[in-house]
């Protein structure tokens, strides 16, 4: 059986970390760092979310504000959000909840912000930067996947690493990063998407499996090889005769693979609670690198 990649434990590790580092700051009479998020309408899972970011802002120290919108607020209404936080002096990173409505160009949205305050590391600037291996802000996901990797020794060098799912947020960047030269890095990777034939055939080869579908159970014991390592971005709703009347479940099939895999991540307490802690710890690399921040 596979040993556990502990998302929930690696977090609250990083999270005290942070705690400590934010208690000092406020020893020596600076400000805290200021975290802001904007949220756009009423989607229940955007709501969860943003709120446990929030609280884990009052975890570690951090000051956070929540800025909300009604779902029919117009582009022009949010660009102009965006840069009054932009200019103020007080914030260190802020977020923009995605999805947004329809009648809002989500591209236009990543581009106003400013790449020194973009925590959740979408920006251009910052996804180029990534790309050519320079200090920025990586994205959360793929960034908290890294660290989950580092913190268990998981080795990476030299291993054959497929992605499944292709996603501007979490699968283009993770083939970015695990072919990096470093660790986490160095491995040969294999970006597989919706229109790949017999993903089957490259994941039974891999030694290490990330899959970013958002397609419940897709991956099975059957797909991979003995001590593959697997971890699981998805997380998906599915109806159930449960009291709560559903269950989250992640793409992968997890007791099959867990029975062939050296190591996997569960769902939830795996991923998830990674990519909040790394929007803690890029605000606060934010914070840092300020100019603003005495």
């Amino acid at each position: 059986m596979a040993e556990i990649l502990d998302g929930l434990k690696v977090s609250k590790e990083i999270k005290a970390e942070i705690k400590v580092e934010v208690d000092k700051i406020i020893a020596s009479k600076r400000r805290a760092p200021h975290l802001v998020a904007i949220l756009v309408g009423n989607n229940g899972a955007s709501k969860a979310y943003v709120n446990a970011k929030v609280k884990d802002c009052e975890e570690v120290g951090f000051q956070s504000s929540l800025v909300k919108f009604p779902s029919t607020v117009s582009e022009s209404e949010l660009l102009e959000k965006i840069e009054e936080l932009n200019k103020d002096k007080s914030v260190d990173g802020f977020i923009v909840q995605l999805p947004l409505p329809d009648q809002v160009d989500q591209e236009k949205i990543i581009n106003a912000i400013d790449p020194r305050k973009d925590v959740d590391g979408f920006h251009p600037t910052n996804f180029g930067k990534m790309a050519l291996e320079m200090d920025t802000f990586l994205p959360a996901t793929p960034f908290g996947i890294l660290t989950l990797l580092e913190r268990y020794n998981i080795e990476t060098k030299g291993k054959d690493c497929v992605i499944i799912g292709r996603s501007k947020i979490v699968g283009r960047p993770m083939s970015i990063l695990m072919g990096r030269k470093d660790f986490p890095g160095n491995s040969t990777v294999t970006l597989t998407h919706s229109y790949t034939k017999d993903i089957e055939e490259y994941t039974k080869k891999a030694d290490i499996v990330i899959t970013a579908l958002g397609d419940p159970h897709f991956l099975k014991g059957e797909m991979i090889k003995d001590g593959a390592v697997i971890v699981d971005v998805g997380i998906t709703r599915v109806d159930n005769n449960s009291p709560k009347g559903y269950y989250l479940a992640g793409d992968v099939d997890f007791d099959s693979c867990a029975a062939k895999a050296s190591w996997i991540t569960p769902v939830p307490g795996g991923v998830g609670p990674m990519t909040r802690a790394m929007l803690m710890k890029n605000t606060i690399i934010a914070y840092k690198t300020s100019v603003y921040n005495d």
